[in-house]
């Protein structure tokens, strides 16, 4: 994979040095190419006096790397505006201009002179996706998209999946991207401090423009026009600026703040330009460009939602017609038509268009596409759409999709693009739930299904964890995934969904599993599972297997270890126990030799982050565990204990000696010293200087001089010392982010928050195993400062494998390698790095960071979804072909069982359960107990039954009684029979007033109670004194709910009729009529058959043919001239008359005079009122009915007491239930025993049927059976036993318990009785309103009754005039429904207006058929003159095959059988027609004499003479023809004349009823009119005033409300307004009929002067002026055309076989060019190696020549080099000297450059040997 900026350094080499001399001759060229400069007098020296300015623009893009280096040093203001005066000259950029990539691009980040290759990580691949980012899915040509990975933009082609890459130029990540609509840009907007955005060509992938300054921070959303001139951006937090730019000439046109929330998309409308639209966070806009006094202005209007909930928008379209289309989060559409919602679309059955919000709408070939978060795509049909209005005061209209395609289950489409390939309909959808589908959307019986092309994960990748012996690595993340990559050849292999998502994970060592094939993964539930990877093509084969994948997972052991998210897992050193941590501040250990058996668990401070075990360098085996709160422990190895853990009942390990460190902050400690050593450092500094000084004054001065002066100084220079910074310790602590060990006892960490910046050397104090964790306090012993770190701290650290590189995981997704010494644990040597941004850094942190087992890749995952892979810098070069092996499959894995996975997350732990085991055990004791005590309790109740069966088999006499266990029976009876007496006694005295008083009541309740729906309930507050009052409600009355059937009810109008059938009743009839016609001529066609022909026959057809082709040509010409006719007469029709007018501003107008002007006053004489108006007396009982229905109504649940009501006839039935009953119990008593009867014994009696006992015998029984109950105690004594622990501990459990829900309940009343009267204080404000609203429904009700009464009166006389008006309007429709029966299509005249479309369109037809006379005139006409051609020029048989064309014959007609009505008149104008047809043949009985039709004369072309037999007859065909149109037309009109007189009586009628009609509704308005209406109104409402006080008399004033007024006052200013915009859209029109009126002119003059051309060139070309049309219908020759075409057959095939050769020609010559070049480089590696061979020969010969003479003085080679060298030294001298007179020169105007001073061949080809 190559970026943009990579070159072939082989390439580069020679060029070099070419390019190095060109750059400055070059320089100048390219300024004049980039910038097109108009130089104005004066300006002749522009390119020197504006050198800088040409700088800065050649120089921006080399800058913007410094600049962004230095942009996280200043402060963040945004660049100062360059303002540019007036004199200044505009520079426009060339369109052949481009940008250098490698000036522009974000380098990485080197620490100076540190010697780091900046290519130490190159990016290799890339297996991430950020799903959930919008439209980061872009189509860029046929085969390749585009989305953004974090700070680089991928090139993917999704056919060979291969990727290329564009890094950010800001280094600060990538907002949005877009292409242009002809896919030859591409748009990339940054992000950072004022972001540029970047236009690059595509595919050369050069920068082309740049924009910038057009928001803070970053883009959200960018989009071009549609024909790819505009470019809008908006931009995110905190401006959200909306900028249109020109950005061919990169400069912003409009610029505006679009909202002050998030805003997600921008479009503009496809139709127009200058409108746009923006959505976002609650709101959609709507933008356009308005040129206004001061400019071109964007203004936007606010989308408003009514009585619609706000809502998110994400997807929307604009309209052609202006209107939008918009999804919600609920799933419907919402129809924007200005700001307002027009209607709200939803399906059939209120159902949602998706179930979720709609994320895309798009418009495509008449259709409208939604996608939606619900995984479907629905096609819908655009004009429902366009044309959707509200039918209701719900605001919804239910619409269905034409078509719909689900593409999978939990599937979440985001954005969809479609593909260009043509002739389909396939579409790329962008999943955020991790994926990319191809969508087939043209629902055919061939549609294809839905294919993911690439799957990744969802959301931020958790873990990452890379094999130990081989090129495969593991993910896994939230959405509930682990997957399998093989990163050396860029391969996705597998993956394996659960139900909960993966929050760590790591690869089992190769200790443990030595094939490298074991995963162990935690999850946010608790659970961890080991996995097990293998190649599945190893196992064996099992019937019905589908596809064997290059990789499979499959589980090995799972278990819950702990209740809340697993966050970091660990193996020890030597493989023997797996530690695992999580957010419930527990560490769990399990012995993994014994299928992971549970050991135990240490209790946390804080929440687990990170656990690291001591490696192989310390002499004892601890765990290193990090907590999120500042706490780190180190525990020591865990002591596995032998033998079953039945007994066992926790886990929890409570004596392990455990080391804590409590971080404490020393940030400000370490600010403060190093505060203190800059003053210092100051301090000396000064104090140097000052010496200095004084050492100078006392030279200068002399000394008491110097002293006086410098005293002096320091006394103005003593300046107060600002206050060292103050220590600080964060309230919070901050997190731990990551660590590791130093030393045994000893570790580094890293932290967040306030303590970030540096990282913290620490030792874990002495153990102490009484210290308090959450007392200690434990500082950091060393630090190291890490640069610009301070709000980007670390978040994960690993180490390379020889401990050389640190590479270190930033919050802000940047990568940052730190060289470091071979085994400096300590950091010593923590200074030299590397830093680069790879992921996003909004929210791209690092969560994983690994190198592979030998060093050769790294590997990171962030919380932006991506997963990137690097080289590591290496002077070893990678192999192409290097592959990961994965792992073969054990033996019968196949057959192995799969262990039963954990899928509930409720589940329990492995603790958790051990506990519920005890807890069990405990509770099943307890039972035991329980069961125990019922034993005995049943024995004892036993023994009381057998003593009563005993009682029963002894004798009678000697049985005991139920009596006998009464106490004083005879007292209660006594009691009971003078009460009964007592009660007679005064029923017979108080029986007269008895009745007397029942009367009244029932008088008084069928008065006031009866006619009561409820009577006022009182309700009192608690706590208050506070009362609320219900209204004694009267039944409704019989208005409620009443509609009767009224006359006045008119029957549906013919308008109305005509609206719902139309039309299409006559057209549908003549599509039928056509359809019969065109299956007659099949079926005719069908029946044709041939017979075999002979050779002459053959021969003579084919002359035919040839001839009629000829003819057919001309014919073909003379029809395209007809139709070229036509098209001008129905232009010219379509010509608008000089007094013609727009029907658009007829219906303004009629408008105008319908809804505007002077209305009259109910009260007027001649006021009309309106149908919808009209009111009786069936339609005023509504109105009651309804203002009853407004009356509040009180619930059952709200009068429980009503339950408890009764009437005589409800206690008759009691009585006589209560009697039956009383019998059926004597029956009882009869048939059954003593035992029996004693029924009360240990509980109460109640009646049969559910009815409960009176209270008399309730009484009597509770005592019977108390009594009873002490006799037994008494006789019957029972040993009492003692409780036992048990029972005295649940007793006490359950005496706390009550008093706790008595607690609890007691608190709970109290806040019920407060809340009770706070909604009783709220209810009374409410019923004050309510009081007044029944008041003035009282009024309203008494007027409504008045207008009923007068109504009545009426209606009688009303009926009969309406049953007029109906009789009239039936027996008009009648009429209508025989015209159409009649089937002449003449339809009747209705009054006035919505009737005279069937007249007029008997008047079309008749139009119609005129026009087809007309036709076959023309044919008549066309037919002569076609034959008239054919004959040509001189042509002496002209006029005989005239004759013969004009000669009448009597042919036999086809008459067809039609009405006994219509036989008369058809009978006539045939024989008319004969007649006329007789004496035509008469006339032509002479000629006919003359010459004979049936034979051709000698001489005569035949070919003519059967032309013009063919000609006549089809000229007899068009004269039978026009017979037929002409009689049709005179029956059209005659039944035409027929219908219009029965159609304008009955409509004189018609109009004289209703206007009878009218007159008497009127009349019963005036009655209306005169009854009174009370009004109350306040004193404030009345303005009447008079001399400052309100008149007696109010009858002249007028009622009216202040909204109203306000509407009236605003509607005033409004006319005016469009009063004046009238004037300047008159003078406007106007000013454009002049400008056509001109234009006509011109034109007219420009068609005389063109004939006038035409005219001489003709005359010019042919002598004379022709005749176009006839010389058109010409014939060609036909020979010639056959042999061209020969000709073109033959030259086909020879070019062909030309272009075969010449391949094989080309072929050779490359084959015969590589062996060249293959030989030629051989033939130079030979060179090279004799070359080298004799050099290497002249040195040995040196060599053992001067082997003798080496220690001789002085030595021969010192002596060469000194010549050498002092022959170089003077060389050198003359190029200095040439240098520097060049340099002289060029400082001149108008120097002449002399050429660079080449060195001599032979200095730079001899090498320097010493």
């Amino acid at each position: 994979m190559k970026e943009p900026d990579d070159q072939d350094p082989e390439r580069e080499r020679p060029n070099r040095s070419k390019s190095e001399d060109r750059s400055s001759r070059s320089h100048a060229k390219v300024l004049e190419d980039a910038i097109d400069q108009t130089l104005t007098e004066g300006d002749e020296s522009y390119f020197e006096d504006d050198d800088s300015d040409m700088e800065d623009k050649e120089g921006s893009t080399s800058s913007n790397e410094e600049d962004y280096l230095e942009s996280g040093k200043t402060s963040q203001e945004p660049p100062a505006p360059v303002e540019e005066e007036e004199e200044e000259i505009e520079k426009k950029i060339s369109e052949s201009f481009f940008y250098d990539y490698t000036d522009l691009v974000a380098a990485p980040l080197v620490t100076p002179d540190s010697g780091i290759p900046l290519d130490l990580l190159t990016l290799q691949h890339s297996f991430g996706y950020d799903c959930r980012k919008r439209a980061n899915l872009q189509l860029i040509d046929s085969n390749s998209m585009i989305y953004i990975a974090g700070n680089h933009l991928i090139f993917l082609n999704f056919k060979t999946k291969e990727q290329s890459y564009l890094r950010s130029c800001s280094g600060e990540g990538i907002g949005a991207i877009a292409v242009h609509p002809h896919k030859t840009y591409f748009t990339v907007a940054e992000k950072g401090h004022f972001p540029n955005i970047i236009i690059y060509e595509y595919p050369s992938l050069r920068p082309y423009r740049i924009l910038r300054n057009g928001t803070e921070n970053a883009y959200a959303y960018i989009d071009f026009n549609d024909t790819g001139t505009l470019l809008a951006s908006v931009g995110c937090y905190p401006d959200y600026t909306l900028t249109i730019w020109n950005w061919k000439d990169e400069k912003p046109v409009l610029r505006k703040k679009a909202f002050s929330q998030d805003v997600f998309k921008v479009t503009f409308n496809p139709e127009d330009d200058e409108q746009l639209t923006t959505s976002g966070s609650g709101h959609i806009k709507f933008w356009e460009m308005a040129l206004t006094f001061t400019g071109l202005k964007l203004q936007g209007l606010l989308g408003r939602f009514g009585k619609t909930s706000t809502t998110d928008i994400e997807g929307y379209i604009e309209l052609p017609d202006g209107k939008v289309l918009s999804g919600s989060e609920w799933g419907n559409m919402l129809l924007w038509e200005g700001s307002l919602i027009k209607v709200e679309l939803c399906r059939t059955g209120m159902k949602y268009c998706h179930n979720g919000p709609i994320n895309q709408i798009m418009l495509d070939e008449g259709e409208v596409i939604t996608a939606g978060s619900d995984g479907c795509v629905r096609i819908w049909d655009f004009e429902t759409i366009d044309t959707a209005d509200v039918i209701d005061d719900s605001g919804l209209l239910e619409i269905e999709p034409i078509n719909e395609l689900v593409v999978d289950k939990n599937v979440k489409i985001f954005s969809m693009i479609k593909m260009d390939e043509v002739g389909s309909n396939f579409w790329l959808a962008q999943d955020a739930n991790g994926a990319i589908w191809k969508l087939d959307l043209s629902f055919s019986n061939i549609t294809q299904d839905p294919e993911c092309l690439f799957s990744f994960h969802s959301g931020p990748i958790e873990a990452l964890a890379v094999s130990p012996v081989t090129y495969l690595m593991a993910t896994t993340a939230l959405d509930c995934t682990v997957r399998i990559y093989d990163f050396s050849s860029k391969n996705f292999l597998t993956q394996m969904k659960f139900k909960q998502g993966g929050t760590v994970l790591i690869w089992v060592p190769q200790m443990i599993s030595y094939s490298g094939a074991q995963i162990c993964v935690g999850f946010e539930d608790g659970v961890v599972r080991i996995l097990e990877l293998y190649d599945p093509k190893g196992v064996m084969v099992f019937a019905g297997r589908k596809k064997i994948l290059d990789a499979d997972l499959c589980l090995r052991h799972v278990f819950k270890p702990h209740t809340a998210e697993v966050t970091a897992l660990a193996y020890d050193r030597d493989g023997e126990i797996l530690a695992t941590g999580s957010k419930d501040q527990t560490v769990f250990f399990f012995e993994v030799e014994k299928n992971y058996k549970p050991i135990g668990y240490i209790n946390t401070p804080g929440p687990v982050c990170q656990l690291i075990w001591s490696t192989k360098f310390h002499s004892k085996s601890t765990l290193l565990i990090f907590c999120e709160n500042g706490y780190v422990l180190e525990t020591p190895y865990p002591a596995v204990e032998e033998g079953p853990d039945h007994d066992v009942v926790s886990y929890e390990i409570h004596e392990l000696c455990m080391k804590c460190f409590h971080f404490s902050s020393i940030k400000s400690k370490i600010l403060r010293s190093m505060e203190i050593e800059r003053r210092q450092k100051l301090k000396e500094e000064k104090e140097m200087i000052k010496q200095e000084r004084k050492r100078m004054l006392i030279e200068d001065l002399g000394e008491e001089k110097a002293n006086e002066l410098l005293a002096q100084e320091e006394e103005e220079i003593e300046e107060e010392e600002e206050p060292l910074p103050a220590i600080f310790i964060p309230p919070i602590p901050s997190p731990i982010l990551c660590g590791f060990y130093s030393e045994p006892g000893k570790f580094w960490v890293s932290l967040g928050g306030y303590d970030s910046g540096f990282l913290y050397h620490c030792e874990f104090p002495p153990y102490d195993k009484n210290s308090d964790f959450k007392t200690q306090k434990d500082e950091p012993f060393d630090f190291c400062i890490l640069e610009n770190t301070e709000d980007n701290p670390i978040h994960t650290i690993t180490f390379s494998i020889n401990q050389t590189m640190m590479f270190c995981g930033m919050r802000n997704g940047a990568i940052r390698v730190y060289i470091l010494d071979y085994k400096d644990i300590l950091l010593k040597t923590l200074k030299n790095y590397w830093h680069f941004s790879m992921h996003d850094n909004n929210y791209g942190c690092v969560k994983g960071i690994s190198t592979s087992f030998d060093d050769r890749f790294l590997v990171t995952v962030g919380a932006d979804s991506n997963i990137f892979v690097f080289n590591l810098f290496s002077e070893l070069e990678l192999q192409e072909t290097i592959k990961a092996k994965v792992p073969s499959p054990r033996l019968g894995i196949e057959t192995e069982t799969i262990p039963e996975d954990i899928e509930d997350p409720k589940a329990y732990s492995i603790e958790n359960a051990r506990r519920k085991r005890e807890y069990d055990k405990l509770m099943k004791e307890v039972q035991e107990i329980k069961t125990k005590k019922k034993e005995n309790i049943k024995v004892l109740r036993n023994q009381f039954l057998h003593f009563l069966v005993m009682n029963k088999e002894l004798p009678t006499h000697m049985q005991f009684k139920r009596t006998d266990f009464d106490i004083d029976s005879k007292i209660r009876a006594d009691i009971n029979k003078n009460t009964a007496h007592k009660i007679q006694q005064v029923e017979k005295e108080l029986a007269w007033d008895k009745e007397k008083h029942d009367l009244g009541l029932k008088k008084l309740q069928r008065r006031f109670r009866d006619p009561l729906e409820n009577d006022t309930v009182i309700v009192h507050a608690i706590k208050s004194d506070h009362t609320i009052t219900s209204y004694r409600l009267v039944k409704p009355s019989k208005y409620f709910k009443l509609k009767r059937s009224s006359l006045a009810e008119r029957r549906q109008s013919k308008f109305e009729r005509f609206e719902k059938e139309g039309p299409g009743k006559k057209d549908s009839q003549k599509d039928t009529a056509g359809s019969i016609s065109i299956q007659e001529e099949s079926i005719i066609d069908k029946g044709k058959k041939f017979r075999p022909k002979t050779l002459s026959e053959i021969m003579i057809e084919n002359q035919i043919e040839k001839i009629r082709k000829l003819i057919h040509k001309a014919e073909k010409a003379q029809l395209k001239i007809l139709q070229r006719k036509k098209e001008w007469e129905e232009l010219y029709k379509s010509k608008p008359d000089d007094d013609y007018e727009d029907p658009k501003d007829v219906q303004a107008i009629k408008e105008a005079q319908t809804y505007m002007g002077d209305f009259n006053l109910k009260t007027a004489a001649d006021y009309k009122i309106p149908e919808h108006m009209r009111i009786n007396a069936a339609k005023k009982e509504e109105e009651l009915g309804q203002l009853d229905s407004l009356v509040p109504q009180i619930y059952p649940d709200e009068i429980p007491e009503k339950r408890f009501q009764y009437d005589e006839e409800t206690l008759v039935k009691f009585k006589q239930k209560q009697m039956k009953s009383e019998g059926e119990k004597l029956e009882q008593g009869r048939q059954s025993s003593s035992l029996s009867t004693g029924g009360g014994f240990l509980k109460l009696s109640s009646g049969k049927d559910g009815y409960p006992t009176t209270r008399d015998s309730l009484s009597r029984s509770s005592k019977a059976s108390y009594g009873l109950g002490l006799d037994i105690l008494k006789t019957m004594e029972f040993e009492k036993t003692e409780p036992t622990e048990v029972e005295l501990e649940i007793t006490k459990r359950d005496e706390v318990k009550h008093l706790y829900m008595q607690q609890y309940l007691s608190d709970r009343i109290q806040e019920l009785i407060t809340t009770f009267d706070a909604e009783l204080h709220l209810l009374r404000h409410q019923k004050l309103k309510l009081d007044t609203q029944m008041k003035l429904s009282d009024l309203h009700h008494v007027t409504l009754f008045q207008e009923m009464l007068l109504l009545k009166n009426f209606e009688k006389q009303e009926n009969i005039l309406q049953e007029r008006v109906n009789f009239l309007d039936k027996e008009e429709q009648d009429m209508q429904v025989r015209t159409e029966r009649s089937n002449t299509d003449i339809f009747y005249s209705r009054r006035k207006k919505f009737s005279k479309w069937k007249i007029n369109e008997t008047l079309k037809e008749m139009d119609e058929k005129k026009n087809e006379i007309n036709t076959l005139l023309e044919q008549e006409k066309a037919l002569y003159v076609g034959f008239q051609t054919a004959l040509g020029e001189n042509n002496k048989f002209a006029n005989f095959l005239m004759k013969v064309l004009k000669k009448k014959i009597k042919r036999a007609k086809k008459k067809e059988v039609e009405g006994d009505a219509d036989e008369d008149e058809e009978s006539e104008s045939s024989s008319e027609d004969e007649s006329s047809l007789e004496s035509d043949e008469d006339e032509s009985g002479s000629e006919d004499e003359v010459f004979d039709d049936s034979i051709c004369p000698t001489n005569c072309n035949p070919a003519l003479f059967e032309l013009a037999l063919q000609l006549r007859e089809k000229r007899l065909d068009i004269e039978e023809a026009l017979v037929e149109e002409k009689k049709i037309v005179d029956n059209l009109k005659k039944e035409y004349d027929t219908l219009s007189k029965k159609v304008k009586v009955v409509g004189a009628n018609l109009n004289a009823a209703e206007a009878a009609l009218e007159a008497y509704q009127r009349e019963k308005q005036q009655r209306l009119n005169e009854l009174l209406v009370a009004i109350p109104l306040k004193l404030h409402q009345i303005e009447y005033v008079v001399l400052g006080e309100i008149p007696n008399d109010l009858s002249g004033t007028l009622v009216f409300s202040n909204h109203s007024l306000e509407n009236l006052q605003k509607r005033i200013v409004q006319l005016q307004d469009e009063n004046n915009k009238q004037h300047k859209l008159n003078k406007e029109c106007r000013e454009r009929r002049k400008m056509l009126i001109r234009e006509k002119r011109e034109m007219s003059k420009t068609i005389h002067e063109m004939e006038e051309t035409v005219r001489q060139l003709m005359i010019s070309k042919f002598g004379r002026v022709i005749d176009l049309e006839a010389l058109q219908t010409l014939s060609v020759n036909t020979t010639l055309e056959e042999l061209k075409i020969r000709k073109l057959r033959k030259e086909l095939v020879n070019a062909k076989e030309m272009k075969i050769w010449e391949e094989k020609i080309a072929r050779m010559r490359w084959e015969l060019m590589m062996k060249t070049k293959e030989h030629t480089k051989k033939l130079q590696q030979m060179n090279d190696l004799c070359i080298e061979k004799k050099k290497l020969d002249s040195r040995l010969n040196t060599l053992q020549t001067q082997q003798g003479n080496a220690f001789q003085t002085p030595r021969k080679a010192d002596i060469v080099a000194k010549e050498k060298i002092t022959e170089l030294i003077h060389v050198q001298a003359e190029q200095i000297t040439a240098l520097k007179e060049e340099i002289a020169v060029l400082r001149k105007k108008g120097g002449l450059i002399l050429p660079p001073i080449q060195s001599r061949p032979e200095d730079t080809m001899k090498p320097m040997d010493h």
